[in-house]
Formats: C-alpha cells, sequence, structure tokens
C-alpha cells in the first residue's frame, strides 16, 4: 500500500498539469538581424503552424546564456537549452567527423555544397552526435563564405606566410591553414577583437555576417578573398527534451528543424554578398582580391585526405567529391 502510494506521489510529482503549455528554449550569440536568429525565429514560426496547438517558445539572444560551446553542452545535458545553430567544431568531443563537414576547401563553390546538403551526405555524422551527445541535428543553416579579415592588404599565398591568425578549436582548421603557410592559433571568439587590437594575432577568418556583427573589420579592416570555406550551421535539439514532447509535436520539430535549415541557408548566402558591398561602401572594411586560392587548396587537399582517413571519414569525402 506504501509503495503504491509513493509511485502515485512521484508519477503525481512528475506529470505535466493538464492544458500546461511545453516551453521550448533556444539561444543565439547574435541579435535579431543575424541570420542564424532569424532561421530560428522561422523554426519557432514553423513548429507553431505545424503542430498546430500552443507551444511556448523563449529565444536568449545576443549570448545571453553564453557561447554555442556551452548551448551544445546544454542541450547534450537536457537543460537551459533545447535548440540552437551551433559550429560543427563545438561538437568534436563527440564526434571526430562533426568539424570534418564544415573543413575549409571541402566545397567547390556554393551550388556543390547546397547539393551535398540537399542529398542528406551528413546523415552519418548527424547519428553519431545523437547516439553520443544526445543532441539531434534536424536541419542545416550556414551558407556563408569564409575569408579572412586582416589588419594589413595580403593577396597571394607569399603574403600570408607566417600570418597569426585565429581559427576554430577543431584540429582540421589548425593543420589546413598551416598546410597553407599561415600560423593559426585558436582564441576564444568574443576575444578575437581584442587579440588583434593588442596584436596578439594579425588576422582571422569568418563570413560576413560574423565580420559585421562582431565589428572586426575596425581592428581588420581588410578582407583577404579567399573563399576558404562555406559554413554548415547544423540546427541542434536536444535529444532528452525531444524524447518528453507528444508525436504531434516531435513531427512538427522535425519537419521545421529541416524548412527552417533551408531558409537560414538561403537567407545567409543572399545576404553574404549585400552585407560586403555595404559594408565597403561605408568605408568599414575593403575587399583583396586572393590570387592564389587553386595553390592554396593544392597545398590542403593531402591534409584534408589524410585526415579523411585518420577519423574515418573518407566514404563520406569521396562521396562529396563525386558530387558533381
Amino acid at each position: 500500500m506504501k509503495r503504491r502510494l509513493f509511485i502515485a506521489v512521484v508519477a503525481a510529482a512528475f506529470a505535466v498539469p493538464a492544458g500546461a503549455q511545453t516551453t521550448l528554449n533556444g539561444a543565439s550569440q547574435f541579435n535579431d538581424d543575424h541570420a542564424f536568429t532569424k532561421a530560428m525565429t522561422r523554426f519557432e514560426e514553423l513548429v507553431k503552424k505545424y503542430y498546430g496547438k500552443p507551444v511556448n517558445f523563449v529565444l536568449h539572444k545576443n549570448s545571453s546564456l553564453g557561447l554555442e560551446k556551452q548551448y551544445f553542452e546544454y542541450m547534450a545535458q537536457g537543460k537551459a537549452v533545447d535548440y540552437a545553430i551551433v559550429s560543427p567544431a563545438h561538437m568534436s568531443t563527440f564526434s571526430r567527423a562533426a568539424p570534418f563537414i564544415d573543413a575549409p576547401f571541402l566545397f567547390r563553390d556554393l551550388d556543390h555544397w547546397n547539393k551535398v546538403l540537399e542529398a542528406d551526405l551528413l546523415k552519418p555524422v548527424a547519428d553519431e552526435i545523437n547516439q553520443k551527445a544526445e543532441v539531434m541535428l534536424i536541419g542545416y543553416a550556414g551558407g556563408g563564405t569564409r575569408n579572412i579579415f586582416v589588419n594589413k592588404p595580403v593577396k597571394n599565398l607569399a603574403e600570408i606566410k607566417a600570418l597569426k591568425v585565429r581559427v576554430q578549436g577543431a584540429p582540421i582548421w589548425s593543420r589546413t591553414f598551416t598546410a597553407a603557410g599561415m600560423a593559426p592559433t585558436v582564441i576564444a571568439y568574443n576575444e578575437v577583437y581584442n587579440a588583434i587590437q593588442n596584436n596578439v594575432i594579425a588576422a582571422g577568418e569568418n563570413e560576413a555576417a560574423g565580420v559585421e556583427q562582431m565589428k572586426f573589420y575596425e581592428v581588420a579592416p581588410h578582407l583577404a578573398m579567399t573563399q576558404h570555406a562555406i559554413t554548415i550551421r547544423p540546427l541542434c535539439f536536444s535529444t532528452k527534451t525531444f524524447k518528453k514532447l507528444d508525436p504531434q509535436l516531435q513531427a512538427a520539430v522535425l519537419r521545421a528543424g529541416k524548412e527552417a535549415g533551408k531558409y537560414g541557408r538561403d537567407v545567409e548566402s543572399s545576404e553574404d554578398e549585400a552585407k560586403l558591398v555595404k559594408m565597403e561602401k561605408e568605408g568599414k572594411l575593403k575587399r583583396v582580391p586572393f590570387s592564389d586560392r587553386a595553390q592554396m587548396k593544392k597545398l590542403v587537399d593531402p591534409v584534408m585526405e589524410a585526415y579523411a582517413k585518420e577519423i574515418g571519414a573518407e566514404q563520406l569525402l569521396a562521396k562529396i567529391n563525386a558530387i558533381k
């Protein structure tokens, strides 16, 4: 009798009150103008549309809950953050292949990048992350072309030799930039501005949205057009949270995630050029043509192949390269 009473009390304590709304917490490092925040806002709209019942969304913006690395950890724990857009570099603890999907010189151009995503070639990586980190990749945003912002103009391989440049924490970034002759260093994203200002480094690399948002042009107004990467930014959702949702809401989340990711890609890839033109017109930065992109890729290719072999991503690389 006592045992049955105890079970009943526990069940009551964890039961969701009838008519109570589900609350989903999102996180963004950026404000309303950034493509990532726009994609997550669209995700909220689509979930509500497809679910057809009330859901409460709270999107914490402007890094109020920390940085992407923390968001991913929170989602893995099923605490504080239920959904967020996170750079694959922050998933390397759980999947060695994750940062590879965002590696330099992986995609030939925007068309190739889009075809890879539409073909769902990244599913094995997503499955591994879900299994090991309990975080689902429900859509893919991104689409910004990354270039190097520098405190002096650099236009070829000779001029970037030994350039102190900030890169993301995943090993593939340091290895590829070293292969191209630079001196990469890993620094927290929110410390890059001060590091350039204080001459700790001379450069960083980012897409237009990041350069604009973080005002990197104030300390590094020269943008070397290396076009070394096209970003993939997964829209992530906590598996622990997902399991608590009713089947209809789960279906809405999955459908909305895919569509919001596509929306995010369209927004960022189309905004990229417009943002660069705007910053140039305002005299904030100057685009510097980079003449040695093909040679840089040749230096990097063997490193990419060796790394793919090392992390068991040879098949993935072969499939990506095979898409025409």
